[in-house]
Parts: structure tokens; sequence; C-alpha cells
């Protein structure tokens, strides 16, 4: 059986300088930041879930979004307001 996948860096900094933690399983420190944090599996998604569209928005984390049909709002290319 092989061994579980270190992170790469950090997701707070971007940083390398990555070491286990002793918080528990899967618990890592950051030296660049000084923050701890921890990685874990939650599951398998739900059978027959849709898969992301490519190149169309992308949800917010809570799933709700501006646009119609709970979709992220387009982008707009507004110059800036009040002048012509």
């Amino acid at each position: 059986m092989s061994e579980r996948a270190a992170p790469f860096y950090c997701p707070y900094c971007g940083d390398e300088d990555l070491r286990p933690a002793e918080h528990g399983h899967g618990s890592w420190e950051c030296a660049a930041c000084n923050r701890a944090f921890r990685l874990s599996f939650l599951g398998l998604l739900a059978r027959g879930a849709a898969a992301p569209r490519s190149g169309g928005p992308v949800a917010e984390p809570d799933g709700r979004g501006d646009g119609p049909d709970g979709a992220p709002a387009a982008p707009t290319s507004r110059g800036r307001e009040g002048t012509r």
C-alpha cells in the first residue's frame, strides 16, 4: 500500500516550506505564514452529479449565484461610470 500524498504548497500563502503538525492526522504547518491547516477527504460525489461546464461560470461556494437559476452573474465590461 502506498503512503498518502503530501501537500506541495500552503493553501494560504503558497509557500512550499510545510511540515507535518502534531495536531492530528492530516495536519500541516507552514513555516512561512505560521499557519496550521488540516487536509481531509470528505467523500465521493453522488452518482449523476453534473460536472462543471468547461469555460462557463463557476458557482459560489454556497451554491447560490446572482444570475438566473442560481448561476453566477456574467462579468460585465463596463468602463468608469459617468464618463463618455
